[in-house]
């Protein structure tokens, strides 16, 4: 399934009917800028580890095409990513795009200095996520490879196996395994402790300092800060997909409607994100 919410670090995005994409909170870089997107299938949000980062972040979205547009911050030409074809994924993190194409190879915009674009030696990728300052790559045969900064062990994942979805937050990466288990790498007090010994789970998202998670029956669960209440998902039913942001959690309801702040970024009461 594609990602049709997104969570940013001050912003939300979710993707409305007919490829449309509908944006809340702050967006003083420009990040909520997409007005005049359409035929858009998935999209991603930059994100920072702490909301000090006052309108540093940008905003992707991959078209049916295979083009992918950006938006928002560009300091480091994280959204020169117009000239992108036979794109099937994308994945943003903090000053950086990824983009996974239709061959299982991967292409990078924005930031290198920690190692976190150097993804071209990439093959066999199936499915991308960004972290701060990390890459993680998940391969066909359900293996896990990741790049960057590792200084927590967040780039541990070469013994992983039977890998079927990745997620990436500050320091840390989770790894949901074909039999709904959970596995996580990393700084266990950034948002990943406990995490393996969730059941049932069919989709993960790694925030800042938080990680959630969908099992089999619509519920989300959720562990790490909750300083802002991003882990209060307890009473949430029938949610098929969940984002995580620095300081806020999304859920994506079976119904197409999305529902969570002092930014706006959960201000998504009205959205009608269509499921496709």
């Amino acid at each position: 399934m594609n990602h049709l919410i997104a969570a940013g670090p001050r912003h939300s995005l979710g993707v409305g009917t007919g490829g449309t994409v509908v944006a809340a909170g702050v967006g003083k870089a420009g990040e909520c800028r997409t007005d005049g997107w359409t035929e858009v299938v998935e999209v991603a949000a930059g994100n920072v580890h702490t909301a000090s980062n006052t309108g540093r972040s940008h905003s992707v979205g991959l078209r049916s095409d295979g083009t992918v547009v950006a938006t928002g911050w560009n300091n480091e030409a994280q959204c020169e990513v117009g000239s992108w074809r036979e794109v099937t994924a994308v994945a943003a993190g903090w000053r950086r795009t990824l983009g996974l194409r239709a061959d299982g190879t991967v292409l990078a915009a924005g930031r290198l200095a920690e190692g976190a674009g150097e993804v071209s030696s990439w093959r066999e990728i199936v499915a991308l996520a960004c972290g701060d300052w990390h890459s993680v790559g998940l391969r066909a045969d359900g293996t896990v490879t990741a790049v960057g900064n590792d200084r927590r062990g967040q780039c541990a994942v070469d013994a992983w196996r039977d890998v079927v979805a990745v997620a990436a937050g500050y320091l840390h990466t989770v790894g949901l395994t074909s039999s709904g288990g959970v596995l996580k790498a990393g700084d266990r007090s950034a948002g990943a402790g406990g995490v393996e010994t969730w059941r049932d789970v069919v989709g993960v998202a790694a925030g800042s300092y938080h990680t959630v998670a969908v099992t089999t029956d619509g519920r989300a669960l959720a562990v790490g800060g909750n300083d802002a209440g991003q882990c209060d998902v307890a009473g949430w039913r029938e949610i098929v997909a969940v984002a995580a942001g620095s300081r806020h959690t999304l859920g994506l309801r079976a119904d197409g409607t999305a529902g969570s702040d002092e930014h706006g970024q959960c201000d998504v009461a009205g959205w009608p994100p269509s499921r496709r």
